[in-house]
């Protein structure tokens, strides 16, 4: 049967690998029937769907890539509903020029309102009871835990922002404002008597940009900004380096499951013709012998099981899991792929 499109391959650009050629031979050979007939229908259902619709297109990645159809990753395309985050550290970061026709207030406004939009993003639960305008508290989150925040738009943070947050703070949240994470967020450096006022009042300061690289990271990890523990980073004073502090430390546990799931996938794809009869499973001992072998530090069986349980969640999805009678001999076989943050 023809090609319906011509295909341009070399050595370095394959249609599939050798190993995976290897096995469909072997099935045509034999007369194996497909081992995954269900997958094989589901993904001839979708090709209609996959002009039209992004999800659709790759779920169908997805599947081809699992029964060995193609090696190519698909190209991820930026979220159109997300492409508000952009202008975070646009609205926050101001100047007159950019501000032609705007009112300091509206200006003020919009940033408070984009700020609070990456806030919910994050996580925290926004109260309205006391949200802002004349007298009102710009933010304020009651979950996971109290934090009240002032926003500031402009080119700088007045220097009197800091005694504002706490007056406006204690008359409206009273004992409790004492008890609550205090955050002022604004453009520019810091003067030194705002941080002297800051780091008096336990007040923490970030920058425009710290808070959309946070929100950047959400975005694209889902799930891994944790809020109890960036609240461990949210000390009185200047903190942006503290924050960029948690965001890397983040983006080298996701590398860390990133490389797992390639271990996974690399021993699925070794070029080993003795696989084709065999499982397309992998237990714990298998998958940490062949990631020691390549990365450090190196893990236990034990770091590498917790890891694999977590990958292989429903709510993840990277790696499948094969039950076994006990954690030993679980068996783990290769989904999709973990995109690896840049560090």
């Amino acid at each position: 049967m023809p090609l319906p499109n011509s295909l341009t391959v070399s050595q370095t650009n394959p249609v599939l690998s050798d190993r995976l050629f290897t096995i469909r031979k072997h099935q045509l050979e034999t007369r194996q029937p497909p081992l995954h007939p269900e997958l094989e229908e589901l993904q001839s259902a979708l090709a209609s769907l996959t002009i039209t619709n992004p999800a659709a297109k790759q779920l169908d990645q997805d599947i081809k890539a699992f029964l060995g159809w193609t090696t190519e990753e698909l190209i991820q395309q930026p979220d159109a509903d997300l492409a508000w985050i952009n202008n975070i550290a646009v609205l926050g970061d101001r100047s007159k020029e950019q501000d032609q026709g705007k009112s300091n207030y509206q200006a003020g406004t919009d940033f408070e309102n984009i700020a609070r939009r990456s806030l919910e993003f994050l996580g925290f639960k926004l109260e309205e009871a006391y949200k802002g305008g004349a007298g009102g508290l710009d933010l304020f989150c009651s979950k996971p835990y109290s934090l009240v925040s002032e926003c500031k738009a402009g080119k700088s943070i007045p220097d009197r922002t800091v005694e504002e947050l706490d007056r406006i703070g204690k008359r409206h949240l009273k004992e409790n404002y004492m008890n609550a994470v205090r955050l002022i967020i604004g453009p520019g450096k810091p003067t030194k008597q705002l941080q002297a006022s800051a780091a008096i009042s336990k007040i923490s300061i970030i920058n425009v940009m710290t808070l959309q690289k946070l929100v950047e990271l959400q975005a694209k990890y889902a799930g891994s900004v944790d809020l109890i523990e960036l609240k461990k980073y949210l000390a009185p004073g200047q903190i942006d380096y503290k924050i960029d502090e948690y965001i890397e430390k983040v983006k080298k546990q996701i590398q860390l499951r990133s490389q797992i799931v390639q271990a996974v996938q690399q021993l699925f794809n070794q070029d080993n013709e003795s696989l084709v009869t065999t499982s397309q499973s992998f237990t714990v001992t298998e998958i940490r012998a062949h990631y020691n072998a390549t990365q450090n530090p190196k893990l236990t069986d034990e770091a590498v099981h917790d890891l694999v349980i977590e990958l292989s969640s429903p709510l993840t999805g990277y790696l499948g899991r094969i039950k076994g009678s006990d954690w030993k001999s679980d068996r783990f076989y290769f989904l999709r792929d973990l995109p690896t943050p840049q560090i």
